[in-house]
């Protein structure tokens, strides 16, 4: 019971320490919120009100039905037609993202088969709206044509048709998918950094010789900085989600968030101790910050959030089996998105269970050869 009142009372004085850091707490509140948002709504890789200037040099029924063909939100309502002279000048200038250049007698040779050419020029400096809007624009030109076709020859229609049921996101919204992943991977980040500053802050600041001279263990140090700055990063988790996730954006939460907290208490449990394992292993604040971007790229890049797992090399899927990312991602998609329950992604508890354990234990021998050092 000792044990347990010490590692209680030195969590809360973690809490007030975090308290009086108002950097620290401003830069919970944004990642946790403003952050989210951003990711969501504002890094958007679909086709959104692109700029299209149209050469119309058949000014034909068919030429006049692909123009009106472009309308939003994909595309500025109304497209404009211009000369040659001034769609290479608005090119140059950063006026147009693509131009469409419809040649004369374009509608005779489609009629006559003489498979003529429309020249589409995309600005690829805008490389999201260029690589997109290249597929957009060709699917469009292509089904008009052939709209258009069919009204003057007899076709012959394919006898099986294709019904595509889109399941867990039927509008393909990418905020849906992007707000939550931001919150699997602000997670990780705060996470550890809570951890590792509250170890840096005590060994700059001087105080950790004050808790060597205390009746109290490594392991209960330990124990009070992973459950106070992990109660902190779960209760703006829990807010963030119901309140920034579903209230702001919009984003439906299909399954349990109380299964999808237990999880992130998981998770908590191993970056946190990989915090600390950090913060015993850098010297100064300034090389735990190298040493926390060498390890958080690939634990967010190859966690398969941002692709899936299925594309990465073999030897890469492997390795990341040993990343607490990769299931706290399997089990957030699973529960958030498909409503999954605990007999789905039972097997990622146990994975970071596992992998928590492991890395506590490391953190454990670390930080208390570390302590014993600094007291020597």
């Amino acid at each position: 019971m000792q044990s347990l009142t010490n590692i209680y009372r030195l969590g809360i004085k973690e809490l007030w320490g975090l308290l009086r850091d108002p950097i620290m707490l401003l830069l919970i509140a944004y990642c946790f919120t403003l952050d989210i948002y951003t990711a969501a709504t504002a890094t958007s890789d679909s086709l959104h009100y692109a700029s299209v200037a149209v050469v119309d040099e058949d000014d034909s029924p068919l030429s006049r039905q692909i123009i009106q063909a472009f309308y939003p939100p994909m595309f500025i309502k109304p497209v404009r037609l211009y000369s040659m002279d001034e769609v290479d000048r608005g090119m140059d200038t950063d006026q147009f993202t693509f131009s469409l250049n419809i040649p004369p007698n374009f509608q005779r040779d489609v009629l006559n088969n003489r498979s003529p050419e429309i020249q589409l020029n995309v600005d690829a400096t805008r490389m999201g709206q260029a690589f997109v809007g290249n597929g957009y624009i060709t699917q469009i030109v292509n089904g008009e044509i052939t709209e258009f076709v069919n009204r003057y020859s007899a076709t012959n229609s394919l006898p099986v048709g294709i019904q595509v049921h889109t399941s867990f996101n039927p509008n393909l919204t990418r905020s849906w998918f992007g707000s939550v992943m931001e919150i699997i991977n602000i997670v990780t980040t705060i996470s550890i950094i809570l951890t590792g500053a509250a170890l840096m802050r005590e060994r700059e600041h001087g105080t950790i010789d004050h808790l060597l001279s205390m009746p109290v263990t490594p392991f209960e140090i330990m124990m009070s900085k992973i459950w106070s700055m992990g109660l902190v990063v779960l209760v703006s988790t829990w807010i963030s989600l119901l309140v920034v996730v579903h209230a702001w954006i919009g984003v439906p939460i299909t399954g349990s968030v109380a299964l999808f907290l237990t999880g992130a208490a998981l998770h908590l449990f191993v970056t946190t101790s990989m915090g600390i394992f950090m913060a015993t292993v850098a010297k100064s604040t300034a090389q735990f910050a190298m040493l926390f971007i060498l390890i958080l790229l690939p634990l967010q890049m190859l966690s398969g959030g941002s692709t899936p797992r299925e594309s990465m090399p073999e030897f890469v899927q492997n390795i990341m089996l040993l990343a607490p990312t990769t299931h706290f991602v399997e089990l957030g998609q699973a529960i958030l998105y498909r409503g999954a329950g605990i007999e789905v992604v039972w097997t990622s508890f146990v994975w970071l269970l596992a992998i928590g354990s492991v890395f506590f234990v490391f953190s454990l021998m670390r930080f208390r050869k570390s302590i014993v050092s600094m007291g020597s």
